[in-house]
């Protein structure tokens, strides 16, 4: 009896219920038109930002998900030089990062460029700059030869929560996959842009075609299946936060389904519902990009120096929950690489000028940047004139 979905004769044909996913769908495509009008309204060096913090979101969270942690410093540079933006006090990228990095922007570029097993083999091989995924070394840019399972627990108590197809099949699996997403491009009208994210993201990853990077090729595939039905080239949310925030229900809603008989209604409602959040949490990302650009404008007339304004940087896109811990005199001497009078001086102009709050005495000083006033001098604009 077929135990993993594509061991069933009907595959890769899929089955899903409509009428539970017509509300979702309602719902997400009702939060993309509010997303569009308040991105068109942003203007482009602002929509480049935004789409600076979303990108970073989506390297760092879709590499987490599979248990890698990224510098988010080095990742942002990464973005940043690529949109043309300053790269200024952040540290160079790795070329794991960068491959990351263009695999995504690759994906969500915007044109036109069919999808071919070549491109899929380069964005593998850019994941993958030096063969070894970890300690191991792996087939990099083309199809795995061996088998492959997903399973857990310790040595001698392993549990196989799927298995892939032959090594075999892989050629004529692939094939099927691209025929279908050629022919279910939205220039086609047949399928609905969002279900063909879902779908994607599904189908690529039961294939499971590479030696390793098959989870952030198929949640790179979903974002490019996201921008192809946007018709918009810049990405304005992350995904895989989403995701990464219900990792755990990620992993057990994907081994459901590839053990059923190709109904993925459960995927795609679980799908819908990370995608929607998504959207929602786009609308922080706009604002805390509109409220860091407005703050700087409104400080502009103070007099800061360059160990300041990095600092003050780090602290604004930190947000409201700032450092754990806070900022103290060590952490900001190591970012400044200032003496230590010169860090005092800093920061306790800083203190004067009324940018940090300050708690705590002598060795257990701590600063929080002074969020009472910038919300301040980021309302003083909105406050009706003739009123105190």
């Amino acid at each position: 009896m077929p135990h993993y979905v594509w061991q069933h004769p009907a595959w890769p044909t899929f089955t899903m219920d409509y009428e539970q996913l017509t509300p979702l769908l309602g719902r997400c495509r009702h939060l993309q038109g509010q997303l569009f009008q308040q991105v068109k309204a942003l203007g482009l060096e602002l929509e480049l930002k935004t789409q600076l913090e979303s990108l970073t979101k989506e390297a760092v969270k879709t590499a987490e998900i599979e248990g890698e942690l990224l510098n988010p410093d080095s990742v942002r540079s990464s973005v940043a030089s690529r949109l043309g933006l300053p790269t200024g006090g952040l540290p160079a990228a790795p070329r794991s990062v960068d491959g990351l990095v263009d695999v995504l922007l690759d994906a969500t570029s915007g044109d036109n460029k069919p999808l071919t097993a070549e491109r899929l083999k380069a964005w593998q091989a850019a994941l993958f700059p030096t063969g070894y995924s970890g300690l191991f070394k792996i087939i990099t840019g083309d199809w795995r030869t061996e088998p492959m399972q997903i399973v857990s627990g310790r040595i001698g108590r392993e549990e196989v929560h799927y298995e892939a197809p032959p090594a075999a099949q892989l050629n004529a699996e692939m094939d099927a996959f691209l025929s279908w997403w050629q022919e279910s491009h939205p220039e086609r009208g047949n399928t609905d842009p969002i279900l063909r994210a879902s779908i994607a993201h599904y189908w690529f990853v039961a294939i499971h075609p590479f030696d390793d990077g098959n989870g952030r090729i198929g949640r790179a595939l979903a974002d490019m299946a996201l921008a192809q039905g946007d018709g918009a080239a810049r990405r304005c949310y992350s995904l895989s936060s989403s995701i990464m925030e219900s990792r755990d229900s990620y992993y057990k809603v994907l081994s459901y389904t590839s053990k059923g008989q190709g109904d993925l209604t459960k995927w795609l409602c679980w799908f819908l519902s990370c995608h929607e959040h998504a959207l929602q949490e786009s609308q922080a990302t706009i604002s805390k990009v509109m409220g860091v650009s407005r703050f700087w404008q409104n400080v502009s007339h103070l007099d800061m120096n360059t160990r300041q304004r990095k600092a003050l940087g780090k602290l604004l896109e930190a947000g409201e929950d700032g450092f754990e811990g806070g900022l103290t005199a060590k952490k900001y001497q190591g970012m400044s690489k200032g003496s230590r009078a010169t860090v005092t001086r800093d920061l306790a102009d800083l203190v004067a000028k009324g940018l940090l709050a300050m708690e705590g005495e002598r060795r257990t000083t701590k600063y929080h940047l002074n969020w009472d006033y910038t919300k301040e001098v980021l309302s003083r604009e909105e406050k009706p004139r003739g009123h105190t």
